[in-house]
């Protein structure tokens, strides 16, 4: 089967390399990080403000590579702000890996997906993200992440 015509600009690289993590919405990252090791039977692996985006965040780092974020509005992160108030703590989204954030931006707003983001930002851990609206990705905040430094 010739899958010619149905090839992707990023054809040549997968567009995704990979899940980079999950973010979990908490109203304090004091309370909820012992809760997470508890359950995980992991320790913290890092902590940080993302002063950019007023939030605060606490990775645990998973044995296949990926992480489970937790993330806290820290005065201002409306959007995170009003998803505690709207729905309480919960799963916020779904961050995967890409080579470049920008390009990948880019390609998939010229198919048509509507992002958040019309250039990266500054993310956790010296990354570059850019987030993806849920009406274009099934109803899931889908957020593309390229490393920077190494994690940790």
């Amino acid at each position: 089967m010739d899958d010619t015509k149905n090839a992707s600009p990023t054809a040549n690289r997968p567009a995704v390399e990979g899940l980079d993590h999950i973010a979990i919405c908490v109203e304090s990252l004091d309370a909820a990080i012992p809760l997470f090791e508890r359950l995980l039977g992991l320790k913290l692996a890092h902590r940080e403000l993302v002063e950019s985006q007023k939030t605060e965040a606490a990775f645990f780092d998973l044995p296949n590579g990926a992480s489970l974020e937790l993330i806290a509005p820290k005065g201002g992160n409306a959007g995170l702000e009003k998803f505690l108030q709207k729905r309480g703590p919960g799963l916020h989204h779904v961050a995967l890996h890409v080579g470049g954030v920008d390009s990948r931006l880019a390609e998939l707003r010229r198919e048509g997906v509507e992002a958040i983001d019309q250039a990266a930002r500054p993310g956790a851990r010296g990354h570059k993200v850019a987030f993806l609206h849920p009406k274009s990705a099934g109803g899931v905040l889908i957020e593309l992440v390229e490393h920077g430094r190494k994690k940790g």
